[in-house]
């Protein structure tokens, strides 16, 4: 499915997409990317699947900080969907070292490269990676991936990733849905 436009307007559809893709396809794993919390408390009454809600790394807005408030962390972990903060694996201390310093990382063009689909579909990706070097989803299997190009959802992909430390073997199978325009 193509959405007309980017943004939060497109959540409901993308998350009922992917959760009837995951059943269909008897994917166990659902991975979300969530800042707030608010996208992931969709998927609070998901049955026979797992959840793992990807938020920002402490910092990431201010320092020492969470980004996902306390209280949305908690009822979402109440739910039985694990959070998980940690550093963008597209991103992280290369774009650090790249505004001190100038240039760009090879990490910083595969990300570029994967936002030609739209943002979503590279945060698909990174918090997938990120999922699976922490543990949180199984090696090997495909999940559904959902993102959005900033607030709410617009994104869900279909992928097998791989570790950080061989992204290039990752295998996005299908987008299930994205903005056309972003």
């Amino acid at each position: 499915m193509y959405f007309a436009e980017k943004g939060a307007e497109n959540t409901q559809t993308c998350v009922e997409l992917a959760l009837k893709a995951a059943a269909q396809r008897k994917i166990a794993h659902i991975v979300v990317a969530s800042g707030s919390g608010d996208t992931a408390k969709l998927f609070k009454n998901a049955q026979g699947v797992r959840v793992v809600c990807v938020t920002n790394a402490y910092g990431s807005r201010e320092p020492g900080k969470a980004r996902i408030p306390a209280a949305a962390r908690e009822e979402l972990e109440s739910a039985g969907i694990r959070v998980f903060a940690a550093t963008h694996v597209l991103s992280g201390a290369e774009r650090g070292i790249s505004r001190k310093h100038g240039g760009v990382s090879p990490v910083e063009l595969m990300a570029d490269t994967l936002r030609m689909f739209g943002q979503g579909v590279k945060v698909c990706v990174e918090i997938a990676v990120m999922a699976l070097d922490a543990g949180l989803i199984p090696y090997g299997e495909e999940v559904v991936a959902v993102a959005g190009s900033g607030r709410g959802a617009d994104t869900a992909v279909l992928l097998t990733p791989a570790h950080a430390n061989a992204i290039l073997d990752t295998k996005i199978n299908e987008i299930l849905c994205k903005p056309r325009h972003f």
